[in-house]
Parts: structure tokens; C-alpha cells; sequence
């Protein structure tokens, strides 16, 4: 029989490896050894399979990824670096991509598919499998990995004697936040926005396993500011890496990306460039979340079928806190209205209120004579057109308050629990790249999941006066008297006995 040498690379490979759950998932930066691993995985159930009536050890996998460029140049490469064809058979190039492997008592079927191809995808709703092996995960939307486990433990036959295991194995580098995986796994809670539907999908089964390998660098940090990145000794596959495999692929590389493919730590990495190159985390997002102030409420909304608002204050002395989102999908005006004014009662229904939204909420749609403004003041909202619509503007308006610093402290803070707007500055908030030769992008930001809610965002600030201050110079500040002298470090302005310790820590 043809001699495999195999080593798991360490110990959350090994545990993976060995464990028997219906699904079970690994999660690694680049270079760890996920891919091998799962290749071998297949290989090994194969063996381990019972022998059937003829004492063949019969079983048949299904391999898939997003694309069928990625399927050919980086999975079946993987695959065939181990299961090369001199040694265990002819792979056959015409579409599905097949290898038959006849190895001693072991008959191995192994059928590679890609998502982009419709008949990949019909073709693996009728299969009849052992197991099926999802590679890059991330890339996989919920309802395919719903469609695998279907599919998995009908071959072979029960009158052959059925499979001893069969199940779905899953790699992949850190997912978005909100992906299904994260959620699944327990590293971030179910999202608000979800219906109850939708969230019972995605409830954790007591037989699917995540295993999380450990980072291939680590941050060297001081006093809480990071100084930059060096190998962990923990990292696994370490040895089969050169030893300056992670200090070059970092290099020219932005934190977003690090942090993904490196850290192995949740996060969106986006084919673009930055909107606002100016936003650092460790600067403009607050370690603890930050209270309403006893002032002036600006809220910022954007229209259409995935509404947003953004609620932002600006502090007697020029600063200002960016505290709470509302980002909702798929419903019209009417429905966001009432949530709007559910998340004012909640959060400022005290506080005097200034609220802007994108001018062409104004115009009337062709099938309603009612404006998104007439709708918001049905329920008692009022809220007024943005001064201004230009892209350019707009923008501008949120990249000063990112640039200004008073008295040593950032201009503009951003609270923890806006988790869209964080992920729209790393980099899901982008111009998107032209498929070029050179580096060129697109003159206006792309319109995606993040879009929505910084154009709300910039809305707020426009409205607000940020947006004058570029074009006719600042405008003298309007400071209720009771509040010029109100000191953010004490709550006590607010009947609160507590010091505001997080803008000591974040300016």
C-alpha cells in the first residue's frame, strides 16, 4: 500500500482530527495547515470505514469551494499534493473534478465542486455521499452548508452496511462578525436585527464542534497602543513554514488584514480602499461604552430598503461622540419610523434633538405620494433634508473630525456598540478597485451593507454644521449657558454619582 506520512502540525489539529461530531469546523490564520489537515481527514475516514459485503471499504466525498478558479489553483492543488496521481490514480480535469482512488481494500470517490457553477450546485443536491468538506467557509453562505448535511451519510447503502462516519468538516480563516459561523459558534451573540426565524437557524446543533487554532503572530503592545507584531510560539505548523513566513506576508499589509489572516481574529477584509485612511481603532473607538451627554442629539438617517440612523453629539469643546447605530434591512419607511422612534424613547427621549437625512428622501416615489419626511413626522419625528448631497462633502465633513484633536485628545469618538460603523472604517466602507492593471478605484464608494450607515453618519454631520465649517469657514459654536461649564469627567450633571472613567482612558 502506498506509504503516507502525516504528523498533525499540533494540538487543536490533532483534537479536530480525532473528534466524531456531525460537523465540526477549524478556524486558523494563513499557513497553519487547515487545508491539509481536512485532505487527510478524508483519507483517513476512508480508512477507517468498515468493509462492506464485498470487503471493500466504499466511501464518497464532496469537496466544495466559492469559485471555480480558487477550486482548480488552491484546493485541488492541495489535494493532489498529497494524493498525487502516480500513486493513487488518475484525476479526471472534466467538470465535476474527480478523483477515484483504489488503494488496497479502500475505495475513496472524491468530487470536487464549485459554488459559481449552477450545475456544481445542482449536481450536489443530488448527490449521495459520506462527506462532504466545505474549504474556506467564510466564503459559504448557510443555506449550502444546510444543503451538505443532507446530503452526507447515504453512501454507502445500508444494505452495504452504511457508513461507520459521515458528517461535514469545515476550514477556514476568521470570518466577518456577523457571519454564520461566528454566530454559530458562540463568539458574538445573535444580532438584534434578526428574526426569530432566522435565528433559530442559526442556534448551535449539540453535534457540530468549532475549533480555533492559535494565532501565527502576536501583538506587542505599549501602554495599550500597538508597537508591533511578533511570532507566537504557540502557532501551529510552525515547522513546516520558514521562520520568516509571517514577518514578510504582514509587511505593506493593513491591521484589518493582519488581524484576520494572521491573528486569527474575527473581521472584514475588503478588495478596496479605505474612505477614511485617518480612522485608527486604537485612537477613535471607545474601550467601554459611552453615555448620552446633557446635550444636543444629532441624528443622521438614510432611506431606501436598508434604512440606518446614527445618533452623534458634539461636546462643548468641539469633540465629538458617535453613541448608537440602527441599521435594519429589508423593511420600508414606515416600519423604520417605528423602530426610530422606539430607539429615541430609549436612548435620548430627554435631550433635545436635531435629526437630517439624505435630501432625496424629500422626492416623492413614483408609486407614493408620501415623502420618507412625511412619514418620520407621522410619528412625531421631525426631521429636515441634509444641507447638501455631494459625495465629496460629505465625506470631508467625517475625515475632519477624525483629523481634529482638542487638547490632546481625539475629535471624534466612536462608541463600542456601533459595530457597523467600526466595520465600515476598517475597510467594509470602500472604493471599490477597477479591474486594471494598476491601482485604480472607483471615484465613489461602494454601495454595500456598510454604505447605509455612514451615509447616515454623514448626513448627521452635515447637518450638524461640519459640512459649512469646509466651505465658509467655522461657525461660531451655539453652547446652552447650563452647559458650557459641564464637565464630562462627572455624571453628577446627569443625577449620576459615577465619573465618566472611559474619557480619561479614550480622550
Amino acid at each position: 500500500m502506498t506509504e503516507l506520512n502525516y504528523k498533525a502540525p499540533g494540538t487543536i489539529v490533532k483534537t479536530f482530527m480525532k473528534d466524531d461530531s456531525f460537523f465540526r469546523g477549524l478556524r486558523g490564520p494563513v499557513g497553519s495547515g487547515k487545508s491539509v489537515s481536512c485532505c487527510i481527514e478524508i483519507f483517513r475516514r476512508a480508512l477507517k470505514q468498515e468493509p462492506g459485503p464485498d470487503g471493500k471499504r466504499k466511501s464518497r466525498w464532496a469537496v466544495i469551494r466559492n469559485t471555480n478558479p480558487q477550486l482548480k489553483t488552491t484546493t485541488i492543488k492541495t489535494w493532489l499534493d498529497w494524493f498525487p496521481e502516480n500513486s493513487f490514480g488518475n484525476f479526471a480535469y472534466s467538470v465535476p473534478f474527480t478523483h477515484n482512488i483504489h488503494v488496497g481494500d479502500v475505495e475513496l470517490e472524491v468530487i470536487f465542486l464549485a459554488l459559481d457553477r449552477p450545475e456544481d450546485v445542482k449536481k450536489l443536491l443530488s448527490l449521495e455521499l459520506t462527506g462532504v468538506w466545505i474549504n474556506e467557509a467564510r466564503e459559504i453562505p448557510k443555506s449550502i452548508v444546510d444543503a451538505c448535511t443532507m446530503r452526507v451519510g447515504r453512501f454507502p447503502s445500508m444494505k452495504d452496511g452504511g457508513p461507520t462516519w459521515y458528517g461535514v468538516i469545515a476550514d477556514t480563516n476568521a470570518p466577518d462578525e456577523d457571519h454564520w459561523w461566528s454566530i454559530m459558534s458562540g463568539e458574538v451573540p445573535m444580532p438584534d436585527h434578526m428574526s426569530q426565524e432566522e435565528s433559530i437557524m442559526l442556534v448551535k446543533p449539540d453535534n457540530w464542534k468549532f475549533f480555533v487554532q492559535p494565532p501565527g503572530m502576536i501583538e506587542k503592545k505599549e501602554n495599550d497602543k500597538i508597537k508591533g507584531y511578533e511570532l507566537n510560539s504557540d502557532a501551529e505548523n510552525i515547522q513546516n513554514v520558514t521562520p520568516d513566513y509571517y514577518p514578510n506576508i504582514i509587511r505593506g499589509k493593513s491591521k484589518s488584514w493582519i488581524d484576520v489572516y494572521v491573528l486569527n481574529k474575527l473581521g472584514t477584509i475588503e478588495d478596496g480602499k479605505l474612505v477614511y485612511p485617518s480612522f485608527r481603532e486604537d485612537v477613535h473607538l471607545a474601550d467601554e461604552e459611552v453615555p448620552f451627554a446633557p446635550v444636543t442629539v444629532y441624528i443622521g438617517l438614510d432611506f431606501g430598503l436598508t434604512p440606518s440612523a446614527v445618533f452623534g453629539q458634539k461636546l462643548p469643546d468641539g469633540r465629538w461622540l458617535i453613541l448608537h447605530e440602527l441599521v435594519c434591512f429589508d423593511i420600508g419607511t414606515v416600519k423604520f419610523s417605528e423602530l426610530l422612534k422606539h430607539e429615541i424613547i430609549k436612548h435620548c427621549a430627554d435631550k433635545d434633538l436635531k435629526i437630517f437625512g439624505d435630501p432625496a428622501g424629500d422626492f416623492r416615489a413614483q408609486t407614493d405620494e408620501t415623502t420618507p419626511f412625511q412619514i418620520l413626522r407621522q410619528q412625531g419625528i421631525q426631521a429636515f433634508p441634509a444641507p447638501s448631497n455631494d459625495v465629496g462633502l460629505r465625506i470631508e465633513s467625517v475625515e475632519t473630525a477624525l483629523n481634529r484633536m482638542v487638547d490632546g485628545k481625539p475629535g471624534f469618538l466612536l462608541n463600542k456598540s456601533c459595530k457597523s460603523l467600526r466595520k465600515g472604517f476598517l475597510g467594509g466602507y470602500h472604493y471599490r478597485r477597477i479591474q486594471t492593471s494598476g491601482e485604480r478605484y472607483e471615484d465613489k464608494p461602494n454601495k454595500n451593507k456598510f454604505s447605509h450607515v455612514h451615509d447616515a453618519l454623514q448626513y448627521l454631520m452635515l447637518g450638524a454644521g461640519e459640512g459649512r465649517s469646509l466651505t465658509v469657514g467655522p461657525a461660531r459654536p451655539q453652547v446652552a449657558n447650563a452647559y458650557k461649564n459641564w464637565n464630562i469627567f462627572d455624571r453628577s450633571s446627569m443625577n449620576r454619582r459615577k465619573k465618566w472613567d472611559i474619557f480619561r482612558r479614550n480622550g
